[in-house]
C-alpha cells in the first residue's frame, strides 16, 4: 500500500525505470537513534541493489538542529534582510526573520551580506539564484515552518544536517546498503550525501518529484529500487 497516494511509485529516467517505496515511521524526535530507526522500519524491506534515501529534515531533527519558531531570537539584520526575499508559495525559505536568522548563524554575517549584495546587483539583469549561489548550501538547506507539516514541526524551522556524507558512510557500513540523504521538496532536490558507486544525476532524476512528500505523511525515508526486469527486457 502506498503511504503517499499523491505520489507515483514508479518513475522513468534515462538510467532506467525505478520504484520508490516511502517508508512510514513513528514521529521522530530529537536525540532519536537514526540507525535504530532504519533497522526497525527500512532494513526489513531492503533487497539486494536497493538504495535507502533519507530526508535531511529527519536528520536535522535528530541532531537537534530543528527549532521552535517562538524560541528563535531574530536580529535586526535578519528582520531587515528577510523583507527582500521572494516569498515562494511552495516554501517560505528565508522570507521570514527567524529563518534568515538561522541562515546568518549557519554561514555568517559577512557571507549573508555578500550574498544579499549579489542578489541586489543581479536582479535588474533578471539573474535568479545569486543569493543562494553565494550563501551556499548551508543557507539553501534552511527550512521554514509550513502549516501542512506534521505537528509539532509545523511550528519549527531547521538548519541542514551536519556532516551528511559522514552519516551516509556510517549507515552504509552498518546496514550494508547504499544510502543517500536528500533535501527535497515539491520545487526541487539537492543531494547532500551519497554512497560511492551511485550516480548523483541518477538520484536527482529518480527522486526529483519528492516521493517522500512534505506534509504529514510520516515517511522520512524510502527505498529506491531499479526495475531490473524492464532493463533485461530492453536488452533482449
Amino acid at each position: 500500500m502506498n503511504p503517499n497516494p499523491d505520489k507515483n511509485l514508479i518513475i522513468e529516467t534515462r538510467y532506467g525505470e525505478f520504484y520508490r517505496y516511502p517508508v512510514k515511521t513513528c514521529l521522530i524526535k530529537p536525540d532519536d537513534n537514526l540507525l535504530k530507526l532504519i533497522k526497525e522500519y527500512a532494513l526489513p524491506h531492503l533487497e539486494k541493489e536497493d538504495i535507502l534515501f533519507i530526508s535531511e529534515k529527519v536528520v536535522a531533527v535528530i541532531q537537534n538542529r530543528s527549532y521552535k519558531i517562538s524560541d528563535i531570537k531574530s536580529s535586526k539584520l535578519a528582520v531587515f534582510l528577510s523583507k527582500f526575499v521572494y516569498k515562494n508559495p511552495g516554501g517560505i525559505g528565508l522570507a521570514m526573520p527567524e529563518t534568515m536568522q538561522l541562515a546568518i548563524e549557519e554561514v555568517g554575517v559577512l557571507r549573508i551580506l555578500l550574498a544579499s549584495f549579489c542578489a541586489i546587483i543581479t536582479k535588474p539583469l533578471k539573474i535568479k539564484g545569486a543569493f543562494y549561489i553565494v550563501a551556499g548550501s548551508g543557507a539553501r538547506a534552511i527550512d521554514g515552518p509550513v502549516s501542512y507539516a506534521i505537528p509539532p514541526y509545523n511550528e519549527y524551522a531547521s538548519k541542514g544536517p551536519k556532516n551528511p556524507q559522514e552519516i551516509v558512510n556510517n549507515i552504509e557500513r552498518e546496514i550494508g546498503f547504499k544510502t543517500t540523504i536528500i533535501d527535497a521538496n515539491d520545487l526541487g532536490i539537492n543531494i547532500l550525501g551519497y554512497s560511492k558507486g551511485i550516480k548523483k544525476k541518477m538520484l536527482i532524476e529518480a527522486l526529483k518529484d519528492n516521493p517522500l512528500g512534505q506534509s504529514d505523511e510520516s515517511t522520512p525515508m524510502g527505498i529506491l529500487r531499479k526495475n531490473i526486469n524492464m532493463e533485461q527486457a530492453r536488452k533482449s
